[in-house]
């Protein structure tokens, strides 16, 4: 086995190769602008610290978000144009379960990631590989029944302390815990989930209201 992990849908961009037991090799860049610029070099990079082609792939992990709709989409199509050109399976993982994975905490905790417009996009989680809830998208004020008291993990918590006072690291997903997750659910025979985006709300980009069609006559 030879994973391939990639994951966009934060302002990281990180890739990791997993061989089935242990983290081969990674990388991963803070830039929420430079999705679509730095993904292919980062896996270029990865591919070469680790001595192999591409061609050496047997499979590969996307994070699937939640996240903004132009960083989320840049990771997804270039995992299925992997997946295609190589032939190999593509497999779908919450970024949000990524987060909960690398997280050093006992018992229940939050994973929350920045949603933008005063939002976070959020998961309750009973342990680091166990998630409670589906994935939401709310305003922290509007969570405290079901955060109180509870640690919680990413950048979306470290934007409203007050709302989450009791927060851990990691601050984003990393594509090594994705792809150590992966591993391991596959490990234990599960059929992980198809690499469909995680689309909490509508795109940012939306056609005017008044938008007049002009065709020639």
């Amino acid at each position: 086995m030879l994973l391939l992990a990639l994951d966009t849908a934060t302002p990281a961009v990180t890739v990791a190769l997993h061989d089935g037991t242990d983290v081969v090799a990674s990388s991963s860049q803070v830039d929420a602008r430079r999705h679509g610029e730095l993904l292919l070099p980062t896996v270029h990079r990865v591919l070469g610290a680790a001595g192999v082609g591409l061609d050496a792939v047997t499979g590969i992990v996307v994070g699937v978000g939640p996240g903004p709709y132009t960083g989320l989409r840049v990771g997804l199509m270039t995992a299925d144009t992997f997946g295609l050109a190589l032939g190999v399976p593509v497999h779908g993982v919450c970024t949000l379960d990524g987060l909960a994975y690398a997280a050093d905490i006992d018992g229940p905790f939050v994973v929350a990631t920045d949603a933008r417009r005063k939002e976070v996009y959020w998961a309750r989680y009973a342990d680091s590989r166990t998630r409670l809830t589906d994935p939401a998208v709310d305003r922290p004020a509007d969570l405290a029944d079901e955060v109180a008291g509870l640690p919680a993990v990413g950048a979306g918590a470290l934007l409203y302390p007050d709302a989450f006072p009791d927060v851990h690291g990691p601050e984003h997903v990393s594509a090594a815990a994705l792809a150590s997750l992966a591993a391991e659910r596959l490990a234990d025979g599960e059929e992980l989930a198809a690499p469909r985006p995680l689309y909490l709300r509508r795109p940012d980009a939306q056609v005017p209201k008044n938008y007049k069609v002009v065709t020639p006559r």
